[in-house]
């Protein structure tokens, strides 16, 4: 009996310690090699892909030539040296198109990893993001018909100033008018060309955003003022619960910044006024 007794509960520690190495490898253990969680660093290295949203509506920023298909820009150089830190392969990055409007949602959901794509750093996205330090600082500016006799804007109080949906433009806009007690009326837009035509067509009378992305809409009968509004700074944003990449491309920006590699890049792309 007792001989009986001994090999059944030697059989059921030996099924308990065979369950418990099962359980280690397949990740149960928090100190083993379980599958790192989405969008991490660890997760990225093992896809061997970066995926990041950008703009491709903004000439010097992010760009989609309609002939060949390739996106260029400064944040699309900075995109790839960003993947080249975390894969050792600039190429390896998967460049989404988004827009003011899409890429908040799409960082959300975890179809992208990263936003690089004039996105400004303001405490109230703060709350829903990480953003790296700031990588550019512009200004708010205002596009013109060089005909409209427009000289500053004062001059558009009464008129239309067409913005992007979901930027912050159309708040630091209104905080200027209040301060000068004039009255402007906004007429929000998906894209960036899509402004820029209906200021064409005559629909509004300034196509307002940062001054550096206007600068790839100016021709020959358009100019932009010299005003300047609410200092923007632009960062890499992460998912909020993502911490450790965060950290990763904070590090990253710091770096370039550092060597002189974005001011680079700023030079490269002209994109100081």
């Amino acid at each position: 009996m007792k001989r009986t007794l001994s090999l059944v509960l030697s059989i059921l520690v030996a099924m308990v310690m065979l369950l418990a190495g099962c359980s280690k490898s397949d990740g149960g253990d928090s100190k083993g090699k379980g599958a790192a969680a989405p969008g991490s660093v660890e997760a990225i290295k093992a896809r061997g892909t970066l995926k990041v949203g950008v703009k491709v509506d903004v000439p010097k920023f992010g760009y989609k030539d309609p002939k060949s298909g390739e996106i260029t820009g400064f944040e699309i150089d900075l995109a790839r040296a960003i993947a080249k830190k975390i894969t050792g392969d600039p190429a390896k990055v998967d460049l989404q198109a988004v827009t003011a409007k899409t890429r908040g949602p799409l960082l959300d959901n975890g179809e992208i990893d990263l936003v690089i794509a004039t996105f400004t750093i303001t405490d109230e996205r703060k709350q829903s993001y990480n953003f790296s330090d700031p990588y550019f600082v512009d200004g708010v500016g205002l596009l013109v018909k060089k005909s409209a006799g427009i000289s500053g804007l004062k001059d558009l109080s009464g008129k239309n100033i067409g913005v992007a949906q979901s930027a912050t433009t159309k708040q630091a806009i209104q905080k200027e008018a209040e301060k000068l007690g004039i009255k402007i009326d906004f007429l929000e837009f998906g894209t960036y060309p899509e402004i820029k035509s209906a200021l064409d067509a005559g629909r509004v009378d300034c196509f307002s955003v940062d001054s550096s992305i206007l600068l790839g809409y100016v021709d020959d009968s358009t100019t932009i003022l010299p005003d300047r509004f609410n200092p923007q700074s632009y960062g890499v944003a992460s998912k909020k619960s993502n911490e450790a990449l965060a950290s990763f491309v904070n590090t990253a920006i710091a770096e370039m910044k550092a060597s002189g590699e974005i001011d680079k890049l700023v030079e490269k792309w002209s994109l100081r006024q």
